[in-house]
């Protein structure tokens, strides 16, 4: 064990939707601009605010859930940053106590005490004004153990209604008012069915990040921000410093990557390449033939999307089902599920897609799946032993509407939605294809799994 020391803050909100990403996109760009090494990370499942935390900060950002990583690995993960960053920004998700429970498990704030970091609230303050003070004495009130330092208020209307909130926080709740952004006419970040448009889409991301750094810069006291960073204690972590495994053979594992496939938690790709794997890229939108793998990872993202231009690629969707006619293994998790069925069905069209698995998937205006997922594995599959308890989360507008009768299943749900009936994880030849996402963290032995299942797994 050791002790770490980052200075730390995380950012957190009363609800969704109340300007959590926005100041905490705009706080790392403008901590950056400042010339501090930002380490960034989200609470929660969440790939997409975690890919746009990475391109604000210029480095890998992680997410840290105490449902799907033993907290241990939680707190390792945040220590792991003490000496390559100056200061961590954590955005947190959903309101601040809003968890797995009643009792908010696995809430923002729970995680806040976990890490031992300060909290920093935003607060919508449409139509209101001094009601925005008893919300704040009312998290206080509810966890006095947690340590709320500050308020940034959001989508300000005018200055006598800053002011009114100001001095009513200041003399009704006795923290800090850290800063007020005002009522945006450009929302800068645009949003669709599962959040926010993912940052290797959006066209002029980069542009958007330089806007919101902007924004906060202006209107938020960074300098008091990091003030109360630099209160956050010492971190008490095991020291994880140690030197690569040296693997003489290599096994090539394929992971499709691009706009359509984005969803991949670092820590899931480190895991392979820990377990003696070489991660090799492939885009199934632009190349041409799938390259010499071993084994493939095809996690999720927006194939509905791209459904025309995936389909339009033929000479990758066949060679693809060839090799896994061959024998190739996959893992899959809920995109690339997708993108192996028969056809994806959009109120577009039909699309034929990799044809790998005997399903049909359709495409939903409301979600199918949304949460954590809790599963056993209780079929013999090429990845994962029998007994083997996992979990991981859901969060798809999709469904099977053929197929389903006839499947081979090897995940049975204790908690989740999955393909259906208490089930998930399909199964067909060396094929496991799940709605659910795992991380590696939380699934000890998962990357050695996917490297022992390839074809010439080495792992030493």
């Amino acid at each position: 064990m050791g002790t770490f020391q980052l200075p730390r803050v995380v950012i957190a909100g009363l609800s969704g939707d109340g300007g959590k990403t926005l100041v905490s996109l705009g706080l790392v760009g403008a901590l950056r601009k400042a010339g501090l090494r930002v380490g960034a990370f989200k609470k929660g499942p969440d790939f997409i605010d975690a890919a746009w935390l990475a391109r604000a900060s210029g480095q890998v950002a992680r997410n840290l859930d105490t449902f799907l990583m033993p907290k241990e690995a939680v707190v390792e993960t945040v220590a792991g940053s003490a000496g390559k960053c100056d200061i961590a920004v954590v955005e947190g998700n959903r309101g601040l106590f809003d968890g797995f429970d009643f009792q908010g498990s696995h809430s923002t704030a729970e995680l806040a005490k976990l890490i031992s970091s300060p909290v920093v609230l935003v607060v919508d303050t449409t139509k209101v004004t001094r009601t925005v003070a008893a919300l704040v004495k009312g998290c206080i009130a509810l966890d006095p153990d947690l340590p709320l330092v500050g308020v940034v208020l959001n989508r300000v209307g005018t200055l006598r209604q800053e002011k009114l909130i100001r001095r009513a926080i200041e003399k009704d709740v006795g923290i800090p008012v850290l800063g007020a952004v005002p009522r945006l006419e450009d929302q800068h970040l645009p949003s669709r069915h599962l959040g926010l448009v993912t940052s290797v889409e959006h066209p002029e991301a980069d542009v958007v990040l330089e806007k919101v750094a902007e924004v906060v810069r202006c209107s938020v006291d960074v300098g008091a921000l990091i003030g109360l960073a630099r209160r956050a204690p010492g971190l008490e972590a095991a020291d994880k410093q140690c030197s690569a495994p040296r693997v003489k053979n290599r096994v090539r594992i394929g992971v499709l990557r691009d706009r359509a496939f984005s969803f991949y938690y670092p820590e899931n790709l480190e895991a392979l390449e820990a377990a003696g794997g070489e991660v090799v890229e492939i885009s199934p939108l632009v190349d041409d033939d799938v390259p010499e793998i071993e084994a493939l990872y095809a996690g999720g993202g927006f194939p509905e999307v791209y459904a025309k231009d995936l389909s339009a690629n033929v000479g990758f969707r066949e060679a693809l089902a060839r090799q896994i006619r061959e024998g190739l293994p996959v893992w899959a998790e809920c995109g690339g599920l997708m993108y192996l069925s028969e056809k994806l069905v959009m109120e577009s069209g039909s699309y034929p897609m990799v044809g790998a698995l005997p399903i049909v998937v359709e495409q939903t205006k409301k979600p199918q799946g949304h949460g954590y997922v809790e599963a056993q594995v209780d079929r013999k599959n090429p990845f994962l032993a029998m007994s083997t308890q996992l979990v991981g989360h859901e969060f798809h507008y999709s469904r099977l509407i053929q197929g389903t009768q006839s499947l081979s299943t090897a995940l049975k749900l204790n908690r989740g939605v999955g393909v259906g009936q208490g089930r998930d994880g399909i199964q067909k030849s060396n094929v496991l294809a799940s709605y659910t996402h795992i991380h590696a963290l939380g699934v000890p032995g998962w990357g050695e799994g996917v490297v022992r299942a390839s074809s010439s797994g080495r792992p030493n």
